[in-house]
């Protein structure tokens, strides 16, 4: 591998993976007591536990952090929660529906970050799992784009 380049990739879906685990956490709350919470609940454990992976991937090959890339992450997250949703104060529908579509961007990059380092072949990364781990973020996708065609339905019809 590239070292330069692994770092900076590696240290790049860190920052994602930061702003992901933020934006599951905020979608899994405002959805406690929806017919969503239980799922939602699942996928945020498991974004939780491949920010994990993530970070023992990057120990593995000696990538530090980045705390201004994580840092940036974290704010911009924040940034996205001023969004117009159709309500002056509270949780809409169309919160739901975008927030879904964010975590699914989400998803997906990690999704090819797996891939990524599968096609590397990288011998320190020899006994983890990347099949494994591609086919939980397939899974992750999957449920995430029922959610989303459920939410749509009703942001968007209601």
């Amino acid at each position: 591998m590239n070292e330069k380049l692994i770092s900076i990739y590696l240290r790049d879906h860190l920052a994602g993976a930061r702003a992901g685990i933020e934006l599951a956490r905020r979608v899994r709350g405002s959805n406690d007591g929806t017919a969503y919470a239980g799922e939602l609940a699942g996928i945020c454990t498991e974004i939780e536990q491949d920010r994990d992976t993530l970070i023992e991937i990057a120990d593995r090959l000696g990538v530090g952090r980045d705390p201004v890339k994580e840092s940036s992450a974290w704010v911009a997250e924040k940034m996205g929660r001023l969004k117009l949703n159709g309500r002056l104060t509270g949780y809409s529908p169309l919160s739901r529906l975008l927030e879904l579509e964010g975590l699914i961007m989400g998803v997906t990059g990690k999704l090819e970050l797996w891939r990524s380092l599968r096609a590397a072949g990288d011998e320190r990364l020899a006994d983890l799992d990347l099949k494994k781990l591609i086919g939980r973020a397939e899974h992750q996708r999957r449920r995430l784009d029922e959610l989303h065609d459920r939410a749509a339905a009703e942001a968007l019809t209601g």
